[in-house]
């Protein structure tokens, strides 16, 4: 139909081109796990690995009420460190997220790519628009039923804890899923993965593991901190009387001091670097956004899991309950 480019325009079109196209390539690849370990050439490594991803599908389906269906069955090979590039924007004195809205999913703050090169094209173009950009590597997504979801080499290969992570949070995208709402729909698998992961360690009985994740969880909780520390901090600049070149001066003042405070934290972590990657970039609003975007809500729906007694369905209803109720008011509802 002629009308289609006039009513989303060339740009539009092509970014859909190459998200179809990119979802078609990973269709295409996939081979049957079942079939994979039956398989002699099959290495051994990632036998174990596809075992084990059984293994999780079944507990989050058994234990979590996830609705794993055919999900998580075949297994792709892509050769390439990840699966889709997210690119995050925000104006220079803003922390408002610049969003996208696509047809049937809604609005979201994030614009994925396949191609690295495309991603990174897009966020140049952004970026000489005035805005402040961010571009990540994103190892695995879910297609909201659309597809049956397949493992990805992208993840495969992390340690159990964080590929039980990955399912467990893109399974609860599957559960429930709201458009328009990116805070609320992360937010809410990130707590479904936090209580799947505690779950899981405590039934197989590994303290090991389970110490190890608990002490990673605690770091993660301090990074979460100093980050929305500073994006506070920032959101008073930016909403203050300052001149343009002095809330510039007093942007960059204020990330210096979010670096040192880091590495304030590494000394107490004993020099654990796991953050060193994010802090390695020029650190921007964007930025700060995808933490904000994946955490901000989790002690709401934590405290809503806690007050039905850990009582997973319960849970859910509720927050089925609150997706029914307009942006405005689930987020009233979900403040401390």
């Amino acid at each position: 139909m002629l009308f289609i480019p006039a009513l989303i325009g060339c740009e539009s079109l092509n970014y859909y081109a190459q998200a179809l196209s990119g979802q078609m390539r990973i269709l295409k690849k996939q081979k049957p796990i079942e079939r994979l370990l039956t398989e002699a050439q099959t290495p051994e490594n990632l036998k174990n690995k596809l075992e084990l991803i059984l293994e999780i599908r079944k507990f989050a389906e058994k234990e979590l009420s996830l609705p794993a269906e055919e999900h998580y069955l075949t297994f792709v090979e892509l050769e390439r460190p990840f699966v889709l590039w997210n690119v995050y924007a925000a104006p220079e004195f803003s922390l408002l997220p610049k969003e996208w809205c696509y047809p049937i999913i809604g609005c979201t703050v994030y614009r994925g790519y396949f191609s690295k090169k495309d991603a990174d094209d897009y966020a140049g173009r952004l970026q000489n628009e005035g805005y402040d950009v961010y571009v990540a590597g994103v190892a695995a997504y879910s297609t909201l039923g659309w597809f049956d979801d397949p493992v990805l080499s992208t993840f495969i290969h992390q340690n159990d804890i964080e590929l039980a992570g990955i399912i467990y949070h893109e399974l609860a995208h599957q559960r429930l899923y709201i458009e328009d709402d990116t805070t609320f729909n992360e937010s809410f698998a990130t707590a479904v993965e936090q209580e799947g992961l505690r779950r899981w360690l405590a039934k197989k009985n590994n303290p090991g593991a389970f110490s190890a994740y608990q002490t990673n969880y605690q770091r993660h909780q301090r990074f979460i901190q100093l980050v929305m520390k500073y994006r506070g901090r920032l959101e008073r600049i930016y909403t203050g009387d300052l001149s343009t070149p002095d809330k510039r001066v007093a942007k960059a003042e204020e990330f210096d001091r979010m670096r040192e405070d880091y590495r304030q934290l590494k000394q107490e972590w004993k020099g654990y670097s796991g953050y060193d990657e994010w802090f390695g970039h020029q650190l921007n609003n964007a930025q700060l956004n995808t933490v904000y975007t994946y955490y901000d809500l989790v002690p709401a729906f934590l405290k809503i899991l806690d007050a039905g007694g850990g009582d997973l369905k319960l849970f859910y209803d509720k927050c089925e309950e609150l997706a029914e109720k307009s942006k405005e008011e689930r987020l009233a509802d979900l403040q401390p």
